[in-house]
């Protein structure tokens, strides 16, 4: 590894990392550990930064490798035959009313099928446009406009049937 190589990578990283710990913690709930997803990406994103045509498509880059290894990570768990059990995992950590509501939104996100999951991730999560979510997931704008209105459309019924039960439940114990 030469100094120069390590400098010129965390010059491109330094700038995106914020956005690229969001989409990891959000794209991976349920599935791994953030922290896990964003070292594998980051070291095979270093042992492949020669490929990188353009330092204005880091992030992009990285999303890519992301979610290969995302991808290749649910097929050895499907291989092993493990199968996923629902996510209602308790954050010790979430005490307060914000931390309690985007681990509903995450828990929530872990139900919608991958692609509309990604597009809501990398438009209402890290700002990206349209255009930019295209090049990232190879769709058409169509596509990624219908992955979007749809995966609102899931993740509104999903977060108002998890008030309207939560609601009930607070009734039947009060």
């Amino acid at each position: 590894m030469s100094k120069q190589k390590q400098d010129h990578f965390l010059k491109l990283y330094e700038p995106v990392h914020a956005q690229f710990e969001r989409f990891c913690r959000a794209r991976v709930y349920g599935d791994m550990d953030y922290e896990d997803l964003m070292n594998e990406t980051l070291l095979v994103a270093f042992e492949k930064l020669e490929q990188l045509k353009s330092e204005k498509a880091f992030l992009s880059f990285l999303f890519g490798i992301c979610v290969r290894l995302l991808a290749n990570n649910s097929k050895k768990i499907k291989e092993r035959a493990y199968s996923k059990q629902n996510y209602n995992f308790k954050d010790v950590n979430a005490q307060t009313e914000r931390d309690a509501e985007v681990y509903l939104l995450h828990q929530a996100l872990a139900q919608l099928p991958v692609e509309q999951k990604g597009a809501i991730i990398l438009f209402e999560m890290n700002g990206f446009s349209i255009k930019e979510i295209t090049e990232i997931q190879n769709a058409s704008e169509s596509a990624v406009k219908q992955r979007l209105k749809r995966g609102r459309e899931k993740l509104t019924q999903i977060l108002s049937f998890e008030r309207t039960e939560n609601k009930s439940k607070e009734v039947n114990n009060g």
